[in-house]
């Protein structure tokens, strides 16, 4: 028996040699293969869908001519332990990427990213129009109400308005119209908090919605950002002598179908939002405040101004005045051209 082993030890020995070099052969060839620097002359983009296999992946590859042949690549992948594990997304290809790289990269989720940008000032109709209006994100609110929309995020009986942070997001594609709200939710939610906890005493704010109310309409009348004190503090005058606000953009918000013009029987009709002929604040915030018109709400200068009107020029700023006499020769100077 040992003879008969000791016979065969170099046909054995021939084999495994052999298959060590065809095994050495095709790593070698594998290797080469996944390293090697994709014919590109310039950067292509691929999408990787959710539920998409590395089989998808290879087809795409092979499609755009970035990929001979999907064995080896497949091969690579299982062997990396790499096929289970990409993440879906948009991906850049740039000149003098590798297959291999690509992998990693799509382990690693490295996608494209996108920006959108919700304004300070819009309200919650013009934040759908531009989340809807933007090419890479996924719609799942379409035909949606506001109660709906608000169920969907987990806010359930809660106004929508002035409720999303307005700031310039980071998306990938195929990120959804909610994930982003709840993304805008989340912030505006910690924002505020973090305000509220900061604010000066004494404030006529009950609740940090109340705060957020009035930083709304801050927003809305202030086009210099240095004025924002100077406002929120007139206001909480108007407040503390129980006058009414007398603000245009409540008006304006409570007008359905708005053209453009508000006109005095709009001052005259009465509405939830109509802050001449109703006392205190309106129901909900008119528009997405930004940071600064809520440190303003909770931070307001301290003065005796009662009044403003704004200068004609287009500059966006306005006259303060403490009494309704020098208001009116505000307003007849630089609104009603009177001299």
């Amino acid at each position: 028996m040992h003879k008969l082993f000791s016979r065969k030890l170099p046909a054995i020995f021939a084999i495994i040699s052999i298959l060590l070099l065809v095994f050495f052969y095709y790593a070698s060839v594998i290797y080469s293969t996944m390293n090697a620097e994709m014919q590109l002359s310039e950067t292509e983009t691929i999408v990787f869908s959710r539920g998409s296999s590395i089989r998808t992946l290879a087809n795409q590859l092979i499609e755009k001519d970035l990929l001979s042949e999907k064995r080896y690549f497949l091969i690579w992948g299982k062997l990396k332990r790499q096929e289970t594990s990409l993440q879906a997304g948009e991906y850049t290809i740039s000149p003098g990427t590798t297959l291999a790289e690509l992998l990693e990269d799509m382990v690693d989720g490295d996608v494209v990213q996108h920006d959108i940008a919700l304004i300070e000032g819009f309200t919650f109709r013009q934040v759908l129009a531009t989340i809807h209006s933007h090419p890479v994100i996924t719609i799942e609110t379409k035909d949606l109400n506001d109660d709906e929309i608000m169920r969907l995020l987990g806010h359930a009986g809660e106004h929508p308005e002035g409720r999303f942070y307005p700031d310039t997001y980071y998306i990938s594609r195929g990120v959804t119209d909610l994930e982003l709200l709840r993304r805008a939710y989340l912030s505006m939610d910690e924002i505020l908090a973090e305000e509220w906890q900061q604010r000066e005493k004494d404030l006529p704010y009950k609740t940090p919605y109340e705060a957020l109310i009035m930083a709304s309409i801050v927003e809305k009348e202030s086009a210099v950002a240095e004025e924002r004190p100077l406002i929120a503090g007139l206001f909480v005058n108007r407040l503390r002598k129980k006058m009414r606000l007398q603000t245009d953009p409540t008006v304006i918000y409570g007008i359905e179908n708005y053209d453009g013009n508000i006109r005095f029987k709009d001052l005259r009709k009465d509405t939830p939002y109509n802050t001449y002929t109703r006392h205190g604040l309106p129901p909900t915030p008119i528009a997405l405040p930004g940071r600064g018109a809520i440190h303003a709400t909770l931070h307001p200068d301290k003065t005796d101004y009662l009044y403003f009107v704004a200068y004609s020029d287009g500059s966006g700023r306005h006259v303060f005045s403490t009494n309704l006499k020098d208001h009116e020769k505000a307003v007849d100077k630089y609104q009603r051209n009177k001299r």
